[in-house]
């Protein structure tokens, strides 16, 4: 697989077809570029929040209504980026109406237009306690002509058991859409990242948003790298790093996975993390000093 992840520039869009022009551009670059499949951001869309609730000053309630009374018009506009580039696409997460709740959800979309979804499963407090977005489904993974493929939506990241599960139930890739709004909260998904890869033995791949405005409620400030991580072992760079682009700088990132070099490190590496994985531990007890 080629796979292109994308560090999406966050700016003001007055509407859906601006959207749909910008990630038109970055699909024909992405195929330009060989891609099999693109990674977009988390919550990048969410740049027509401001638009779509009539650009007045920053409200996060106001915001989030206009997104997800959109998120139909939108989530048509990414799939029909997806068919008219021939694309596998992974254009991010949108907030959508579920159940009377609003979960933040991530569709993995065929050349063909075919849709399915992964949730996010751990809100981080902002979503929690001021967006009021709550958990979706548990992890899940999609079956792929290069094999099984995980998404782990950015927060998600950072739990190695949601991310082991995947792994678990064959997933070789895990993309991981994420959205920071300070540094610190970048690095916190850099490192889990690399964590799950070296852990799992696995690819994980990020895409994050970077910019922002002043005027959108959610997407005011933005950090990250489009990255991908694998093994640390034999066979890989020292750090595990794949490819990585500048902090902070938008664009795309690509990078050629084959999930027989994952097969080869898990048999025959220096360690065996994926094959070693304990199972359950008991609880801890009290060492006796002698």
């Amino acid at each position: 697989m080629r796979l292109a992840t994308l560090a999406w520039p966050v700016e003001p869009l007055p509407d859906v077809a601006a959207y749909v022009a910008k990630l038109d551009h970055w699909c024909g670059q992405a195929r330009a570029g060989g891609a099999d499949l693109l990674l977009t951001a988390e919550y990048a869309c969410v740049e027509l929040g401001a638009a779509l609730a009539g650009n007045r000053e920053a409200d996060e309630a106001t915001e989030l209504r206009a997104m997800v009374a959109a998120s139909g018009a939108i989530l048509d506009a990414m799939r029909g980026a997806a068919t008219r580039h021939g694309l596998w696409l992974a254009p991010g997460t949108l907030p959508v109406a579920m159940g009377g709740r609003v979960i933040n959800r991530a569709p993995l979309i065929t050349p063909e237009g075919r849709l399915a979804f992964q949730d996010k499963f751990r809100m981080t407090r902002f979503e929690a306690e001021r967006w009021g977005v709550e958990a979706g489904a548990p992890p899940g993974v999609f079956d792929t002509p290069w094999g099984r493929v995980g998404l782990a939506i950015c927060y998600d990241a950072e739990f190695p058991s949601l991310v082991r599960a995947q792994v678990e139930a064959g997933a070789w890739l895990v993309l991981v859409p994420s959205c920071t709004d300070t540094l610190h909260g970048w690095h916190r998904v850099r490192i889990a990242a690399q964590a799950r890869a070296m852990e799992n033995q696995c690819f994980v791949a990020v895409a994050p948003t970077v910019g922002g405005f002043a005027a959108s409620a959610a997407l005011d400030e933005n950090h990250g790298a489009a990255c991908v991580f694998g093994p640390v072992d034999r066979g890989f760079a020292a750090d595990g790093v794949v490819a990585a682009g500048v902090l902070d700088a938008p664009g795309l990132v690509f990078a050629d996975l084959d999930p027989a070099r994952l097969e080869a490190v898990r048999a025959d590496g220096a360690v065996r993390n994926h094959r070693d994985w304990p199972g359950p531990i008991p609880p801890p007890a009290p060492l006796p000093f002698t």
